[in-house]
């Protein structure tokens, strides 16, 4: 137990990069989205921290070259979707008893990740799956998504600070908790940012999703 007010970092919005002929990220983006062309993904679902094949797939295309493929997809049916939900509530208990604070770390250090190694790779795959251009996606899957994990951090911050006012001789005082269950996020499939939002946020407040 540590006996402390612990103060969220000040965020500030993402720079946008301009891509500018010449810049380090527009090789390294150019780069990436060469590396997605060359070799089509087996992508799983991934439910427990574990790789799931079910062996029902369906192609993923360029939206503006459908004879490009991505990737083989495996989809969810029931029995997955249940094992989802099972998963996620079972890890309800020991995420929701931790420290909103340690909660908090976990989608600063994602957003520290975003801006730096895995940016090419999340624009890249932005502008290939939803038919982008390199500016779209780095306002949209890049910057939009590191201000929420950083700003949502503040906003936490500032939600559990707000207290009741008390009458002479009481002290009012309020706790928040989680949702009861869990939190289903059917999220966008055009915009990166508010797919990764969705079910972050609940998650950030000690929520599963």
């Amino acid at each position: 137990m540590n006996d402390a007010f612990f103060q969220s970092p000040l965020p500030k919005n993402e720079p946008v990069l301009p891509y500018a002929p010449g810049d380090q990220a527009r090789a390294q983006i150019e780069k990436q989205l060469k590396a997605f062309r060359s070799q089509p993904m087996d992508i799983p679902l991934i439910i427990g921290g574990k790789e799931i094949r079910t062996g029902k797939t369906i192609r993923a295309t360029e939206p503006h070259r459908h004879s490009q493929t991505l990737a083989q997809v495996h989809q969810a049916g029931e029995k997955e979707i249940k094992l989802a939900v099972e998963t996620a509530l079972r890890a309800q208990k020991d995420w929701e008893n931790l420290a909103w604070q340690d909660r908090a770390a976990i989608f600063l250090k994602a957003a520290d990740l975003l801006a730096g190694k895995y940016r090419p790779l999340v624009n890249a795959a932005t502008m290939l799956n939803q038919s982008k251009t390199v500016h779209q996606a780095e306002i949209d899957a890049a910057c939009e998504l590191i201000d929420f994990f950083r700003f949502n951090v503040s906003y936490l911050a500032k939600i559990y600070s707000e207290q009741p006012e008390s009458a002479p001789g009481t002290w009012n005082r309020m706790e928040y908790r989680p949702l009861e269950g869990f939190v289903f996020a059917v999220t966008p499939f055009n915009f990166t940012s508010i797919a990764g939002n969705l079910p972050t946020a609940p998650a950030l407040l000690g929520n599963v999703a």
